[in-house]
């Protein structure tokens, strides 16, 4: 082969890997959780690729087979995926298990909470300020359905939220200063501090976008249902195309105090495409 003709089929070689990347990165990944009240079809999110591989290789290993929904709550979510749900004891309660590590957030605002959703659960924001995922526990979204006027009284209650949420990083983080004052007696200077701190939050609070839902969230959200005040804080990472009204049958069944159904409902997930 001479030298010319060797250039075209390094050139063919690499148009072909390239197009062979593209059609990879645009290609839909389904999967199937399987239940006894019936199957749902999931879609996979290319935008969120940690999550969604991360699910892919766990599916593959075997790892979701037979795995229990230990939480489930009507108008808000059935959650999975913890390992030791596997053979649990009737009364044993769930939820703290995990494999060992978590994977990195992928936060994407373009994605809300609204029914049929699938998200990584994880730590709470005190443990977990990254909000970084459980390696395998998930929730599907059953939400409930609002009335505008609701939707306006939930942007409120974010917005105070927001703050409340700012008040207390702040304060926590002059704690040993605070507790040294105390010890002193000096409980005027406390609350001086604390004021400050007050004053500090609102002033940066009014400068920040309030809180307001687009006119996609807010028809999801009034005929479907969903959870807004969810949004921005955990990674969603799919969502349901077929089944759900399977989400429906599955959180309405009896639970128990700790919200794990009183029969056990088992699940299994297997890859489609």
């Amino acid at each position: 082969m001479n030298k010319l003709s060797l250039i075209f089929v390094l050139a063919a070689l690499f148009v072909n890997m390239s197009c062979g990347l593209a059609e990879n990165k645009n290609t839909e990944t389904i999967v199937q959780i399987e239940t006894e009240f019936g199957s749902l079809k999931v879609k996979l999110y290319n935008e969120t690729p940690l999550h969604r591989d991360n699910f892919i290789k766990l599916i593959n290993d075997g790892f979701y087979t037979d795995l229990l929904f230990h939480r489930v709550i009507q108008n808000f979510m059935i959650q999975g995926g913890d390992p030791d749900s596997k053979n649990a004891q009737p009364d044993q309660m769930l939820g703290r298990g995990d494999l060992g590590y978590t994977v990195p957030a992928e936060i994407n605002p373009k994605f809300f909470h609204r029914k049929g959703i699938l998200a990584a659960a994880r730590q709470g924001d005190q443990a977990n300020p990254e909000k970084r995922s459980s390696a395998s526990q998930f929730y599907i979204l059953q939400g409930k359905v609002f009335r505008p006027g609701e939707l306006d009284t939930l942007k409120t209650k974010m917005e105070e939220s927001r703050k409340t949420a700012m008040m207390q990083k702040r304060v926590k983080a002059i704690e040993p200063e605070l507790n040294k004052l105390s010890t002193e007696g000096k409980q005027d200077e406390i609350m001086a501090r604390i004021n400050a701190i007050r004053d500090t939050v609102n002033a940066e609070a009014a400068k920040l976008l309030p809180i307001g839902f687009s006119e996609e969230q807010i028809k999801a959200y009034t005929t479907v249902g969903g959870y807004p005040s969810l949004d921005n804080n955990y990674t969603i990472f799919g969502e349901i195309i077929e089944g759900l009204e399977i989400i429906d049958k599955i959180a309405q069944q009896p639970t128990d105090q700790y919200d794990r159904p009183k029969t056990d409902i088992k699940f299994s997930i297997k890859l489609i495409k």
